[in-house]
């Protein structure tokens, strides 16, 4: 018996954001920038040793590939720019830092392709559509609208949404849950290990992009996590036959 095709097999579809749907750089590059620059006060050395734990690059407005914020949340790389701040770590902190970031990131939102084109392409094709961030859920649906996604997408998770961060197989459930499918009706696509990971524990296709920070040289790494790899979102539909 042949295998059903994939885009029989998927009802719904669950993007990562940042570097799937946003492009990584250009957007929290300035705004991480901007976050730093409030938080450190005004003292200089503060602000190099922010960017020196956050593995950023001053001149070029950009991390570095090994960067904790890259695909980690601000409860999991706050306590170090709590220790540079001389802050207490904890929620007071974070709740601060993902204003700061909400406001900024919404200021240099740049996006991939033409997420809100793809979304109603895919909606039209019958798949239901969500998001999965680990970045705060205010600040996801904040871009989203801005995008023009809110209405394609019935779905948003942030870390902070009570269903853990990714790699962790909780949004995706959650998600599948939503739904009311068998997670193995669910496509996680993402540009990380992390999405990737987070859609096999959960028993989900997991489908790699390259369009995030690391580009093509993130192939790799995801290529032992991944049932399919496409260079971007926007092959997307080529993929389900649309």
């Amino acid at each position: 018996m042949q295998p059903e095709p994939l885009g029989e097999t998927i009802r719904g579809i669950l993007f990562d954001k940042d570097g799937t749907l946003v492009d990584f750089d250009r957007t929290w590059g300035p705004a991480a920038y901007s976050v730093m620059t409030d938080l450190s006060g005004g003292s200089r050395v503060r602000l190099e040793a922010l960017m020196r734990v956050s593995h950023y690059d001053e001149a070029g407005q950009r991390f570095a590939p090994t960067s904790p914020l890259i695909s980690g949340s601000s409860a999991g790389y706050g306590p170090l720019w709590a220790e540079v701040l001389g802050r207490p770590a904890g929620q007071a902190l974070y709740a601060e830092m993902d204003a700061l970031f909400r406001a900024a990131g919404l200021a240099a939102l740049t996006p991939i392709g033409a997420p809100a084109e793809l979304a109603t392409r895919l909606v039209a094709g019958g798949y239901a559509l969500g998001i999965a961030t680990n970045d705060a859920e205010a600040s996801a649906r904040a871009q989203c609208a801005a995008l023009g996604l809110l209405g394609q997408c019935g779905f948003v998770a942030g870390y902070d949404s009570g269903h853990g961060s990714k790699p962790e197989p909780g949004m995706v459930t959650a998600f599948a849950a939503h739904l009311g499918l068998p997670a193995g009706r669910i496509a996680m696509v993402g540009d990380s290990p992390y999405d990737l990971a987070a859609a096999r524990a959960a028993g989900a296709v997991s489908i790699a992009v390259l369009s995030g920070p690391l580009g093509p040289a993130a192939r790799d790494a995801m290529a032992p996590l991944a049932d399919h790899i496409l260079n971007s979102a926007a092959d997307l539909p080529a993929l389900l036959g649309l």
